[in-house]
Parts: C-alpha cells; sequence; structure tokens
C-alpha cells in the first residue's frame, strides 16, 4: 500500500485570496496533491510550477465571496475552469474536463498554511526548470502517471465515489 505524506492529521484548513474577499475551508485532506511542471502550469502561474491538492468538490466550503470561473484553454484540448477572485483575481484552484465541478484542484499557495501540503508526485518533470532540485524521497515521473501505482487506496476509494456521482 503507497503512502501519502500528506496524510498528516487532519481537522480542516483555511485559505483564501490575498485580498481576503474570497475564503474557503477544506473539510478532509486532499485525496492527492500534485506538483505539476508542465510548460502550461509555468505559464498560467507565471513560475516553475504549480501545486495542486486533489479535493472533492463537496469537501471544499466558501466562507466569504464567490469566484469567477474562467473558461482557461488546457494542453488536454479539453480546457479548465480557473477560480478566481473577482476582485484581485488570484487563482484559487481549477477544475478540469474529467471530473468537472465534482474535484477541485486547489492551489496550496492559498492555504493560510501551505506547508500543511507538501507534493505527493512530480509531474511533467520533463519539462522542469533545470535549476529546480526534486526531493529525492518524493515520486516524480516525467508526464504524468497511472493513479493506482501511486495513490493511497482510501483515496483511491474516495476517487471511485466521485466517478460514480459522474
Amino acid at each position: 500500500m503507497k503512502t501519502n505524506p500528506s496524510l498528516s492529521p487532519w481537522t480542516t484548513a483555511e485559505g483564501g485570496c490575498g485580498c481576503k474577499a474570497l475564503r474557503y475551508q477544506l473539510t478532509a485532506r486532499p485525496l492527492f496533491v500534485h506538483c505539476c511542471h508542465c510548460r502550461w502550469c509555468q505559464r498560467e502561474t507565471g513560475t516553475a510550477f504549480a501545486l495542486n491538492a486533489l479535493i472533492e468538490s463537496d469537501q471544499v466550503s466558501l466562507l466569504t465571496g464567490a469566484p469567477l470561473l474562467v473558461d482557461t484553454p488546457s494542453n488536454s484540448g479539453r480546457g479548465q475552469k480557473i477560480a478566481r477572485c473577482p476582485t484581485c483575481h488570484v487563482a484559487i484552484w481549477s477544475e478540469y474536463a474529467g471530473a468537472g465541478p465534482l474535484m477541485k484542484f486547489v492551489r496550496v499557495g492559498t492555504l493560510d498554511n501551505p506547508d500543511l501540503l507538501q507534493p505527493d508526485i512530480h509531474i511533467f518533470t520533463a519539462s522542469k526548470q533545470p535549476w529546480v532540485q526534486l526531493a529525492p524521497d518524493v515520486p516524480a515521473v516525467p508526464e504524468y502517471y497511472i493513479m493506482k501505482a501511486y495513490w493511497p487506496a482510501d483515496s483511491l476509494e474516495r476517487y471511485a465515489r466521485l466517478r460514480d456521482k459522474n
């Protein structure tokens, strides 16, 4: 059975945008945390990678505000919706075509305590910036991966229940 470094004791975690107009709470620990080094994520974030916590949408509660959903192209060609604060435009999460609105890819950097969630895997490392050094104890793959090979059993079960809703 795979272990998930993000499975530290969990209660809830809160986060939000820079201007504090949009606040949210994660009511469950994420399924898995991706550190994506693809060129699309580099372009969209304006930095070397995107760190996303994958979680069921019903485990993300809005505390204040309502995000502006922006249709954005993606490498798959199926697009994504990026939830942004309508005031300061900080990206809070994405919804990808695969799971649609049932799952959010929450930007870990928007958590009040982003130290809670380290990457469970580095993906698309074939296009990572050459100066980025990866921790040797975290899996890294050149492109994407097979979930069953990396996700812990409880996360796979939660994801299966989510797909049954779709």
